[in-house]
C-alpha cells in the first residue's frame, strides 16, 4: 500500500497534467479537510458522548472548544499550503496520549454525592491514584488526522475525475 504522501503527489501530478490550478485546489482541499479534522477532534474530546458536564469546578468542556480557536483552518500559502490542527490547553496532550496517575494527596478535591468537586478555598482533600494507576488516552488528534487524510484523498480523487471528464 502506498503512503499518503505518494498518493497525494500522484493526484497532484495528474491535476497538473490536466492543466488545473493546483495551488488553488490544494488550498481549498486543505481548508475543507482541516475543518473536518477540527470537527472530529472536538467530537472526540471529553466530555463527549452525551456525558453530562458535572462536578463543581471540575469539567468545563474548554478543551473541546479550543480545537476551533487554536487551529488554523484557512491555509497560509507561500511555497506550501499549510493549515494547523492545534489545541493549546495545558493538559490536552495528557488527555490525548494517556497518562500515569501517581498516588498523592490533592488538597481542595472532595467527593460529593459520587461527584468530584474542587473547593476553590482549598479546604479538604482526597488521595488520588489509589485505584487507577494509568488513564488511557482518547487519541482525538490521531482520529482527526485520519479523517483529514481521508477527506484529502476523496477530494483530490474527485477533482481528478472532474478534470478528465
Amino acid at each position: 500500500m502506498s503512503s499518503f504522501g505518494s498518493q497525494m503527489r500522484k493526484r497532484l501530478k495528474e491535476l497538473r497534467k490536466a492543466g488545473q490550478n493546483v495551488p488553488k485546489i490544494m488550498a481549498e482541499v486543505a481548508e475543507g479537510a482541516t475543518i473536518e479534522a477540527v470537527r472530529i477532534a472536538t467530537e472526540n474530546t471529553p466530555p463527549n458522548g452525551g456525558a453530562a458536564i458535572a462536578g463543581t469546578n471540575t469539567r468545563s468542556g474548554d478543551m473541546a472548544q479550543h480545537w476551533a480557536t487554536d487551529s488554523q483552518t484557512t491555509p497560509s500559502t507561500g511555497g506550501a499550503v499549510k493549515t494547523i490542527l492545534a489545541n493549546n490547553m495545558q493538559y490536552s496532550s495528557y488527555v490525548n496520549d494517556g497518562h500515569r496517575v501517581d498516588k498523592r494527596f490533592v488538597p481542595g478535591l472532595t467527593v460529593n454525592g459520587g461527584m468530584l468537586e474542587e473547593d476553590p478555598d482549598g479546604e479538604g482533600g482526597i488521595m488520588v491514584g489509589t485505584k487507577t494507576t494509568y488513564v488511557e488516552g482518547k487519541y482525538m488528534k490521531e482520529k482527526a488526522i485520519r479523517r483529514y487524510r481521508k477527506v484529502v484523498k476523496i477530494e483530490l480523487d474527485k477533482r481528478v475525475r472532474e478534470a478528465f471528464r
